[in-house]
This record gives C-alpha cells, sequence and structure tokens, in this order.
C-alpha cells in the first residue's frame, strides 16, 4: 500500500502519540505499506512551528527531512501540477495545507491516513 500521512499522524508517529490510531500504527509498521511524507508536511510543520502552534515540534521542525529519512518513509515533493489540482479542489475547505495533500492523494493514488474526516469529502481513500 502506498500511503500519505497527514501532518499531524507524522507528527503524531515520531512523537509516539497515542492519538494516532492503533490501525494507523500498523499499515505504518507493515513491511508491504510504502509510508510518504509530502513537502506540503514539511511547510505546515515549519510554518507552525514559527508562529508559536506547534512549540513540540521543534526537533522535527528544525530538519524535517532527516526526520522522513530516519523513519524510512519517502518524500513527496510539490509540483506545479499539485498546486494546479489543490487550487481548483471545489468546496469552501480553507486550509491550504489539507488541499495540497488531498490533491496529492487523488493525483498519485495514494491512500492517505488522517483523522481528518475533510478528506472524505473528496473521495480520498482514508484510513484511520
Amino acid at each position: 500500500m502506498r500511503l500519505l500521512l497527514d501532518t499531524h499522524t507524522f507528527l503524531w508517529w515520531l512523537a509516539g502519540n497515542t492519538r494516532l490510531s492503533i490501525k494507523g500504527r500498523l499499515v505504518i509498521e507493515d513491511a508491504g505499506s510504502d509510508v510518504i511524507v509530502s513537502a506540503a508536511s514539511a511547510w505546515e510543520i515549519t510554518t507552525k512551528h514559527r508562529i508559536g502552534k506547534l512549540p513540540e515540534a521543534s526537533a522535527v521542525a528544525q530538519d524535517v527531512a532527516g526526520a522522513i529519512a530516519s523513519q524510512g518513509f519517502e518524500e513527496l515533493p510539490v509540483t506545479v501540477a499539485d498546486a494546479e489540482r489543490a487550487g481548483r479542489l471545489p468546496g469552501p475547505h480553507r486550509d491550504p495545507f489539507d488541499r495540497l495533500l488531498i490533491a496529492q492523494a487523488i493525483r498519485h493514488d495514494l491512500a492517505t491516513l488522517s483523522i481528518d474526516k475533510v478528506f472524505d469529502h473528496y473521495g480520498v481513500n482514508r484510513l484511520w
């Protein structure tokens, strides 16, 4: 399974946070899963840390690529096509980070591990 982690899922995984579902932990741990973290999550983590919304993510915000690599996860760059799709998504959801993750999940046919039900409105295969 090719699995895109939502930003909170990635952070909860790194922290060993129990808010990450048991199913989510098992899918990430499954040797058959290709676990992917988007550049959009790096943008979200560093932005929110800078403005004080993620003070607990200081170490991750200093080296997101290193945190991804340390887990054996893959990086997913943001392309112009991803950005265009995100900008064209219908509906009132305004979170630019979610919109970009949704666009990438659709474009790259990725299941997404997220607690956020807004992904369901866009036909994304969301696991939790």
